[in-house]
């Protein structure tokens, strides 16, 4: 698009590349269950990610499959993906029948007892150097090429022990990012993932920790910091938590048994 860009007092029209923020319903056997606000693309893994990250679904066989419906027009087009449940799976249509914006993971629960955590302690022998761990945000960086153009998405990135990336994730909802990290887990049947570690490129809140525990993630490195309820939760689920990595240096929140 064209803007106009002010630098030093001049001013000049040039073209500008802006983050995609859209909505995705999700829809269980043609039945609308949420509406999300996310960055299109991988939004099957977005779906399914959600669905499981939620508790939604018990695992990867619950979802048969997932579908855009035939015959959409106008906003809905691109904007809708149907999940196939297995007979005998719970539905969970009308358990989440809200709205959710891209800054908000826990948007649409509709009681204080809805955000408790269903999934056990993470259990882990995971253990991964200092050094190791302040080379990574820059790592998800270089992943990052729709950040690169345009500044306005978060990432999620899936690393092992020793800093390899396995895969990134762009958004401009941070939990969308996580989710379709979990969604591509859940399909290659890969989950829980205790050999491997979240670094996400912003701050932490309840809704990331939440989700990285429903993925079996005994660790996770953020560049930003980490909110009270975040670190109550890693604390209580076993899950090390750190923050502000960045310039070398970093803070150890919860289990720093597994940071060397």
């Amino acid at each position: 698009m064209k803007i106009n860009r002010i630098r030093d007092g001049a001013r000049s029209s040039v073209d500008d590349e802006v983050a995609v923020e859209a909505p995705l319903e999700i829809r269980v056997g043609g039945k609308a269950l949420t509406v999300v606000m996310r960055t299109p693309g991988h939004d099957e893994e977005l779906a399914r990610g959600f669905l499981y990250a939620e508790s939604l679904v018990d695992g990867a066989a619950d979802i048969v499959s997932i579908a855009r419906p035939p015959a959409l027009t106008g906003d809905e087009l691109g904007n809708v993906v149907d999940v196939t449940l297995r007979p005998g799976a719970r539905t969970p249509a009308g358990e989440r029948l809200f709205y959710a914006s891209s800054s908000c993971g826990v948007c649409g629960k509709n009681a204080i007892s809805a955000l408790r955590v269903r999934a056990p302690v993470v259990s882990s022998s995971l253990r991964v150097s200092a050094a190791t761990l302040s080379a990574l945000p820059d790592r998800l960086r270089a992943a990052q090429p729709l950040f690169a153009r345009t500044g306005g998405v978060h990432a999620s990135g899936l690393f092992a022990a020793d800093g390899t990336l396995e895969l990134a994730r762009e958004d401009v909802g941070r939990h969308n990012a996580l989710d379709k990290i979990i969604g591509w887990a859940l399909a290659a049947h890969r989950l829980p993932l205790p050999d491997r570690l979240l670094v996400v490129s912003g701050r932490v809140s309840y809704e990331i920790v939440q989700k990285a525990i429903a993925a079996g993630l005994p660790l996770i490195a953020a560049v930003g910091a980490p909110s009270t309820l975040a670190i109550d939760l890693a604390e209580q689920f076993e899950v090390t938590l750190v923050g502000f990595v960045r310039d070398g240096g970093m803070n150890v929140y919860t289990h720093g048994e597994r940071v060397d």
